[in-house]
């Protein structure tokens, strides 16, 4: 993938897990073949945030091309919200630029006060929900979802949310599974999507502490699509197939093949909303040689079929 600049702006009192979280899900996304190009801007070269640490160093506000990420972590409210003129400006020459924007917490206040909410979903923290009603009569504030994306724009409802919209970003730009390589390194194993429920299969299930367990769920996450029996799994776990069945049971809830049909459906949802590949070679895609026998499959968990789930999310 070619680079992505991203633009960290740093606001008086910025809360430091607003913008540490998701910078480090980008930094260690890199990791993992991304290339996110992390830099932080404020209008001034020094700001303290919220919890006293002085931030230093900071680049002056940039040109912006298209393409690029400005992340808006949220300050915390109840020490101030003072958005100079310069700023405001240069999130709107921003957006005008084709920038896609990430806000975390109160943070959307600022993208708010730029005319960039009229018109579209979005969400922050619960202190501000009703303020934000008012203050943007324009807007569509959903006080229901954890992270919710609407066009170029994203915004998250509180500090740990940023962690959750920064995977979600990363699993659209390198995919599920990188998306779970990140969260596994950072030892976030379950996360949460926009209407809280679980992120994508690739992420959950993920919060115990079995390396077997884990060395066999990566495997599968790695490469879902492709057949495997329990000796295979078991011979690369170096353990047997009752063991690793039973461990795997006690530690998820599911079996190994069960797991992985979970990540292959799960898979198969991601597409269906976020592509508009025909169904048949979602199928494929996913591991599913008979496009029947992957309708089927899906019409059971769901109780629609594929088509009628992508017409319902569209």
């Amino acid at each position: 993938m070619p680079a992505t600049r991203v633009h960290a702006l740093v606001l008086p009192a910025v809360n430091v897990l607003d913008l540490s979280g998701p910078v480090q899900v980008l930094h260690t996304a890199n990791h993992h073949g991304g290339r996110y190009e992390i830099g932080f801007v404020a209008s001034h070269p020094e700001e303290r945030s919220a919890q006293g640490l002085v931030l230093a160093g900071l680049a002056p506000l940039p040109a912006v091309d298209s393409g690029d990420v400005v992340l808006v972590p949220g300050p915390d409210l109840t020490q101030r919200l003072d958005v100079d003129a310069e700023t405001i400006d240069w999130v709107r020459r921003a957006d005008a630029a084709g920038a896609t924007f990430m806000s975390i917490c109160t943070g959307a206040l600022v993208i708010g006060d730029a005319g960039l909410l009229d018109g579209r979903r979005c969400t922050s923290h619960w202190s501000v929900i009703e303020p934000m009603r008012e203050r943007y009569p324009a807007a569509r504030v959903d006080d229901s979802v954890l992270f919710v994306r609407d066009g170029n724009v994203a915004t998250s409802a509180g500090v740990a949310s940023g962690i959750d919209l920064a995977l979600a970003i990363v699993e659209t730009d390198l995919g599920p599974t990188v998306a779970a390589a990140v969260a596994r390194e950072l030892v976030v194993y379950v996360r949460r999507n926009g209407s809280s429920a679980p992120l994508s299969p690739f992420l959950d299930r993920r919060d115990h502490l079995d390396p077997v367990v884990h060395r066999v769920q990566q495997l599968l996450a790695d490469d879902f699509a492709s057949p495997h029996t329990l000796p295979d799994l078991a011979r690369a776990a170096h353990v047997s197939v009752r063991a690793l069945t039973n461990a795997f049971v006690a530690a998820t809830g599911v079996t190994p093949l069960q797991y992985q049909q979970d990540l292959r459906l799960g898979h198969a949802e991601t597409l269906l909303v976020t592509t508009d590949r025909p169904i048949e070679q979602i199928a494929r895609d996913c591991g599913y040689g008979d496009a029947r026998h992957f309708r089927r499959l899906f019409a059971h968990r769901h109780g629609v079929s594929p088509r009628a789930f992508r017409a319902a999310t569209a």
